[in-house]
């Protein structure tokens, strides 16, 4: 059985990712740092299906030096998703130090570690890592220049890596559209919905699933590398 872990894992995207690897044989690593319940719930779930094939990871991606005792932990590893990700507003005028901090740490600096320090395990049994990015790492999303900025550098980070780490570990990258409506109640209107479903080609929004079963293609499709799949729905289609 292989071994995948996925930050982030949880919850959301993250946590369809571990039930798709799950089914697909994958002993799964789930990372969270405050969603406790909802991994406690998630492992059962599959330790009930197969013993000994969930693992709950704690881990504050904000700091290296966490980061660092995370992949001294981990003994052997196929498959790095690097899906974690902090997402809110910073308009210029408002903008903190600390806001710049959290959002680069996390969306980017994490991936960034997490790879080269797990890239010697990875090389050994000729892994994979796959970075959750977003259709933003293109066009910037209004109010959000560090979260967009965070998101283009992890799709120049995925390509980065794909150089460096070939022959023995391919890296590509998944860019979600809309699948899930952030948690933060009220931080998006129903008008608001309704117009950035109208920019999407299909008319609609995606599922989590779509993204679990694109990670699973590009965990299975060992002649691709450096590549970057947009899921969403045909937005980026249009400006």
């Amino acid at each position: 059985m292989k071994t995948a872990l996925i930050t982030g894992g949880a919850v959301r995207i993250g946590a369809q990712i571990v039930k798709t690897l799950h089914e697909n044989n994958y002993r799964v690593l789930v990372h969270y740092h405050q969603s406790k319940k909802n991994a406690q719930i998630l492992c059962n779930e599959l330790n009930t299906k197969i013993s000994n094939s969930a693992e709950m990871v704690c881990t504050n991606l904000n700091s290296l030096s966490n980061i660092e005792k995370l992949s001294s932990k981990i003994e052997s590893i196929d498959l790095l998703i690097n899906n974690a990700s902090v997402f809110y507003p910073t308009p210029l005028p408002q903008t903190k130090h600390e806001d710049w901090d959290n959002l680069i740490n996390v969306n980017l600096k994490a991936p960034y570690f997490l790879a080269t320090q797990l890239s010697n395990k990875l090389c050994s049994r000729n892994g994979s890592i796959i970075n959750i990015v977003d259709i933003h790492s293109e066009r910037p999303l209004r109010n959000h220049p560090i979260y967009s900025i965070s998101k283009a550098g992890l799709k120049m980070l995925t390509l980065s890596l794909a150089k460096e780490l070939a022959p023995n570990v391919r890296v590509n990258g998944i860019s979600p559209g809309s699948i899930i409506w952030p948690q933060t109640k009220g931080s998006i209107s129903d008008n608001q919905k309704k117009i950035m479903l109208d920019r999407v080609a299909l008319k609609r929004q995606g599922k989590p699933k779509d993204i679990a079963e694109a990670v699973l293609f590009l965990v299975e499709s060992d002649y691709i590398t450096g590549q970057i799949i947009n899921i969403d729905g045909g937005r980026t289609l249009y400006q």
